[in-house]
């Protein structure tokens, strides 16, 4: 529809006798102002200072034109004082597009903009021997997004998991385990306890900092058989703990990479271009001087002849355009790092220029909760884990105190589809670029902005469906004005804004909403045994495909039941 109103404006155009077309058709974010609306006016009639200077005058014409050619999905068109012309579509074309909705329910609102186009997303990182913090939590909602959008728009997407496998990291955790008597690893749990524990010692203990940059260099080379067993198990363990996660938060990674084993290739690459002088030497260490770019500089290798994380991300570059032949790579990370990245995607520019123009990094901000940030370093960590468990006890006292009949099963799955879900729509609810504090209250609440909101009107609306004995039909529409249908032939034209800009929180505003605007029709409309009932069958069920499309794209389940 967007590009017959193009097409009818430029035509338009055409004929009083002006060239080019450089004008913007959008919804307008009020519906009083139309179902579209174009500037088309105020860009030409600035330009052209039509009579009296004002856009208006002009619009006045480009409206007289286009009413000899009026498509009959267009009902009226309206000139707004602000010189704006908006359209208001007609009740055939909401019933057609209710048709369209019912016809190809969980494909509508996909695409083929990005088809033929292979991206890879990479997103989470959790490393190994380390608790998955909330940060893991961010960043694995913002990347599963912004896979679904990219699938939604058409392209083959592929997730990786790049984890710190080695470094001091590691040794250090390693160190604190060697001080436990059995020197075993039973759980995440005391593997983070003994990483915290090494923290402590590298920095108040010299004797320790040697011990643990001697296990370092044990774990790189694999020469040492008793660390390489504690290694073993503690890496096996975080993995499976891992595991366990995704599968709760509805993600299936397709690569994992891992620092093991991408250190010896980023290290060849920053040995050949230091004779290139791309890189230069500095107390032992090997370095990139971003000032000269203004940037700031970073260490490639250690003064030990190391990798450092920054020699690493080259050859993990490398390692993944080996697996996937990508056209382009997604970073998803915190924004803690923007600096460091743009260090690092200044060098490939030199380095690996042709793969450089593929990469793209996509930063989120804190997810932090009102006693403030978190560190694994410190010890004074949220789990991702625990702040699950928390949501899932809050949502199973909330469930049990409805006086509503469910078995326990059902009451179990409920409280994790709605905990779960409430957590990924705070973190995905604004600009993905802010830090986020998280109210475990609002988050829960089953009115306004919420995920809850979200899936208990999913539910609402397939209560009313199960209640009918009459079939539903986009055919017997109403003449009534409703809110609800000028919104719901929207959303393909969302999923593809929020691609462009790789902006989840335009689906989120859109679906809360499209609830409201149902909510709204619910409590004001008599849907079973209407004079119109078949159609308003079809209105709440073109609601809740669409609504389940949009948390679909969020990675939010729907229950059937709340």
């Amino acid at each position: 529809m967007e590009e017959k109103i193009k097409n009818l404006i430029k035509n338009a155009l055409k004929n009083l006798g002006i060239k080019g077309a450089d004008f913007i058709v959008e919804h307008p974010d009020d519906l009083k102002n139309g179902d579209y609306s174009t500037n088309v006016a105020l860009i030409y009639g600035s330009i052209l200072k039509f009579e009296k200077g004002h856009p208006r005058e002009f619009a006045k014409k480009i409206k007289q034109e286009m009413m000899k050619n009026l498509p009959l999905e267009i009902n009226r068109v309206e000139i707004a004082l602000t010189g704006f012309i908006n359209f208001r579509l007609s009740k055939e074309f909401f019933a057609d597009r209710l048709q369209t909705i019912l016809k190809e329910k969980d494909k509508f609102g996909k695409n083929k903009k990005l088809k033929g186009q292979k991206i890879m997303v990479e997103y989470t990182d959790p490393n190994p021997f380390k608790e998955f913090h909330i940060g893991h939590l961010m960043s694995n909602t913002v990347g599963e997004v912004i896979s679904r959008l990219v699938e939604w728009n058409g392209a083959e997407v592929k997730r990786a998991n790049y984890q710190g496998d080695v470094g001091i990291h590691v040794a250090k955790a390693i160190w604190g385990i060697l001080q436990k008597k059995d020197q075993s690893i039973d759980s995440i749990q005391s593997s983070a306890q003994a990483y915290i524990q090494g923290v402590t010692a590298y920095e108040e203990n010299e004797k320790a900092k040697e011990e643990i940059k001697e296990i370092n260099k044990k774990i790189y080379n694999r020469s040492d058989s008793e660390i390489n067993k504690i290694y073993n198990q503690g890496k096996k363990l975080s993995l499976e703990h891992f595991e366990k996660i995704y599968k709760k938060l509805g993600t299936k990674f397709d690569f994992y990479f891992f620092e093991s084993e991408v250190g010896d290739e980023g290290k060849e690459i920053v040995e050949e271009f230091l004779n290139k002088e791309v890189f230069k030497k500095s107390d032992g260490a090997i370095i990139f001087e971003g000032e000269k770019y203004g940037l700031h500089t970073r260490v490639f290798l250690n003064s030990e002849g190391l990798p450092t994380y920054e020699a690493k991300e080259l050859g993990l570059v490398k390692n993944k355009y080996k697996k996937y032949k990508f056209d382009t790579s997604i970073s998803v990370t915190g924004n803690e790092i923007n600096e460091y990245f743009k260090v690092l995607l200044k060098v490939m520019e030199f380095v690996l220029p042709n793969l450089a123009k593929k990469i793209k990094h996509i930063s989120h901000g804190m997810l932090r909760l009102p006693t403030g940030k978190m560190g694994s370093r410190t010890g004074n960590v949220i789990t991702g884990e625990s702040l699950i468990q928390d949501m899932e006890k809050l949502a199973l006292d909330k469930i049990k105190s409805s006086n509503r009949e469910f078995t326990e099963k059902e009451i179990k799955e409920i409280s994790e589809i709605i905990s779960v879900g409430a957590i990924k729509y705070s973190i995905l609810k604004q600009s993905i670029g802010k830090d986020i504090i998280f109210d475990f209250k609002k988050s829960l609440s089953f009115e306004g902005d919420s995920g809850p909101y979200l899936q208990y009107s999913y539910v609402r609306a397939l209560s009313v469906t199960e209640k009918s004995e009459i079939k539903s039909s986009s055919k017997n529409f109403t003449n009534k004005n409703i809110e609800l249908e000028h919104l719901l032939y929207r959303f393909p034209k969302v999923i593809e804004r929020a691609m462009n800009n790789y902006a989840p929180n335009y689906v989120v505003t859109y679906l809360i909403e499209l609830a409201k605007s149902f909510n709204n029709f619910y409590n004001n409309s008599k849907i079973i045994g209407s004079p119109e009932e078949s159609y308003y069958l079809a209105l709440t069920k073109a609601f809740a495909q669409v609504l389940k499309n949009g948390l679909t794209v969020l990675s939010i389940k729907t229950p059937e039941k709340m």
